[in-house]
């Protein structure tokens, strides 16, 4: 009788064991933060096509709030994130005393010039009003697009740093309205021009084609990144994501599905 209850203790114990091992994951799988669109979009291509001849299980957490992934991924509530370019990374590395790291460049979401009242650069008025976005990173980015397209003229040097405190010469007289980035394609019924994120872009059915001028893909340091914590971009999994997301099946599935407003950059 003894030796019937020790056993059963024991298979109780494993069978709880095996219940926790479940219950933390299979270590085949991947568990990766991402925006909606195109990230999400393009790890569920992965995970749906490539994912199971490369033998690689992918848990796609999507975040409406892209600040918030960072954070997720610092204290291991997903494993790698999919979301952000290395001027942000590097920004919220110094900010937070963090070293998250770069496992592979994938796409570019080109920064575009869009307008409903224009429907070329040449069209706007003086005196015309142009909204950008308010974040450093990409307000920079903005206005060194604005003046690579001869709009504006920067103190030399800034490039993506630029303030408006920046701007030398406004031929046109411009005026700049800073809001964030998620709400510019909603203004563009209001002002001459917005300065909007591919991202953000695409989710208002705004295409490349659309855009007054658009971003160049050439040297371009905003290419979207899989990021993982330092010590981890080596990890089997990992190397496995990296592979597929730098596939020519990915290449070919970004030209096709975005055409244009997305940009493979590898």
């Amino acid at each position: 009788m003894r030796k019937i209850i020790a056993l059963t203790a024991v298979g109780t114990l494993a069978l709880g064991l095996a219940a926790c091992s479940d219950e933390s994951g299979d270590s085949d799988t991947l568990k990766v933060a991402a925006s909606a669109v195109p990230h999400a979009q393009i790890l569920e291509y992965v995970k749906s096509n490539l994912a199971a001849a490369e033998g690689l299980k992918l848990d796609v957490e999507v975040f409406d709030d892209y600040s918030l992934q960072n954070p997720a991924l610092d204290d291991g509530s997903v494993s790698a994130n999919f979301f952000q370019h290395q001027p942000y990374l590097d920004k919220y590395n110094a900010e937070n005393k963090k070293d998250l790291v770069p496992v592979t460049r994938v796409h570019l979401e080109p920064l575009g010039l869009y307008s409903k009242k224009n429907k070329a650069l040449a069209d706007l008025k003086e005196g015309a009003t142009i909204s950008f976005p308010n974040d450093a990173t990409n307000g920079g980015r903005a206005l060194k697009l604005l003046a690579d397209n001869g709009l504006i003229t920067l103190k030399d040097g800034v490039g993506v740093n630029a303030t408006e405190r920046d701007i030398t010469a406004n031929p046109k007289k411009l005026t700049f309205k800073a809001l964030d980035a998620e709400q510019l394609p909603r203004t563009l019924d209001d002002v001459d021009a917005a300065v909007v994120n591919g991202n953000y872009a695409l989710q208002a059915n705004l295409s490349a084609k659309d855009a007054l001028v658009l971003e160049k893909a050439d040297n371009n340091p905003y290419a979207n990144l899989l990021v993982v914590k330092k010590g981890h971009e080596n990890d089997e999994n990992v190397l496995k994501l990296k592979k597929l997301l730098n596939s020519p099946e990915v290449k070919k599935y970004i030209e096709d599905e975005y055409q244009g407003s997305v940009i493979p950059a590898f």
